[in-house]
């Protein structure tokens, strides 16, 4: 540990960051295992990766953002940062819908009209738009003379986090038709989005500090908007109980990570 400590800032960012994209890929790997899962179990898991998306939201994104400082008051800019991206993902939905969902729907069958592919790529989105300001404050940390217990515990949390979040992107993927292996390779790609946005926190931390109560209020919207406009009806449409289920102890098992890594 103290070989860590005495390196470079920017390299102790780097070692963070790879730390954090290798959990999403573990939490992301679960999904090879779902071959011939029941549907019953895929409504539940849904309904899982939409109460890990609810409670990361409030505890990783609204909470932190509450903390920053900006020109506005605070619950100004949250507010303000939170409707944005909400309203992005809206228009999202309109542009996706209107271009039939290309991105995800591309060599997917039984997708004619392309819905589930503007349905996957709303999904995907969102969480990557969740894991970048995710990154930037872990670089932030390091770049502030946090470079020890502080900045590395804020990691290991994150990084922690990342393994649910990585099965509740691949899961839904494979749910709505895509094979185990692109579901994995999506879901990864989620979280690869995190290394460099940890190399530019740590570089660049006084601009990137004034930027983080919108970005992690902006992704807060977003994911809240997918949730309840993609993953809630999707799971819903199954078994009410085992939805919910889900949805109750996907809530529960982010809200514990959080508060007890943080």
């Amino acid at each position: 540990m103290q070989f860590f400590f005495s390196l470079h800032p920017v390299l102790q960012a780097f070692l963070a960051s790879l730390l954090m994209f290798l959990f999403t890929s573990l939490g992301a790997a679960a999904v090879f295992g779902s071959k011939k899962m029941p549907s019953s179990l895929l409504t539940l898991l849904t309904g899982g990766a939409a109460g890990i998306m609810v409670a990361a939201s409030f505890f990783s994104l609204l909470l932190p953002a509450l903390e920053y400082e900006s020109a506005l008051p605070s619950y100004a800019t949250v507010t303000l940062g939170f409707a944005l991206g909400g309203a992005f993902i809206l228009l999202s939905d309109r542009i996706l819908t209107r271009t039939r969902g290309r991105f995800f729907s591309a060599g997917e069958k039984g997708e004619a009209n392309g819905e589930r592919g503007a349905k996957c790529t709303l999904l995907y989105f969102a969480v990557l738009l969740h894991n970048i300001p995710e990154g930037l404050a872990v670089g932030v940390a390091f770049a502030e003379g946090a470079a020890g217990a502080g900045a590395l515990l804020l990691a290991f949390g994150i990084a922690v986090q990342n393994l649910p979040e990585g099965m509740c992107v691949a899961f839904p993927l494979r749910a709505k038709g895509m094979t185990p292996l692109r579901s994995f390779l999506f879901a990864v790609g989620s979280g690869a989005v995190e290394v460099p946005a940890c190399l530019a926190g740590v570089l660049a931390a006084g601009a990137v500090a004034g930027l983080m109560p919108w970005a992690l209020s902006f992704s807060a919207g977003a994911m809240i908007a997918v949730v309840c406009s993609e993953l809630i009806p999707e799971c819903f449409s199954g078994s009410k109980a085992l939805a919910t289920s889900g949805i109750v102890l996907g809530f529960c098992l982010m809200m514990l990570l959080d508060v007890a890594l943080s």
